[in-house]
């Protein structure tokens, strides 16, 4: 079950925030809420309980996973990664990937649109 917080996404500007209390976990569940989204890319904060995750998937862009909280367990391209907090995980455009929360886990998804892409 995925859940989504936009209803407060938007970030205001020239103002401090500690990113891991930007969202909470929900029991069985995935939270995400958008920081900032622009046509340069996305930026979005994700909460996941143990044991949630995404499924296999592409991705038109170069992806940044930043851990805030937590580890997961991320497939990319057939090759496992273990990703716990302060760690950064890069995606690559159309390079299958997928992740499970090993523990509770919250992420920091950023897309980078490349300039062919705007």
């Amino acid at each position: 079950m995925a859940t989504n917080s936009n209803a407060k996404s938007k970030l205001t500007p020239a103002q401090a925030y500690n990113v891991a209390e930007l969202t909470d976990y929900a029991e069985g569940a995935v939270v995400s809420r958008t920081l900032a989204d622009n046509e340069s890319g996305t930026v979005t904060l994700f909460a996941f309980d143990a044991g949630q995750g995404l499924s296999e998937h592409t991705a038109p862009f170069d992806a940044l996973v930043h851990v805030v909280d937590g580890k997961a367990e991320l497939t990319i391209g057939g090759e496992a990664v273990t990703a716990s907090a302060g760690e950064i995980v890069l995606m690559p455009a159309n390079v299958p990937h997928a992740l499970r929360a090993t523990e509770p886990f919250k992420m920091l998804l950023i897309m980078l649109r490349s300039r062919s892409d705007l």
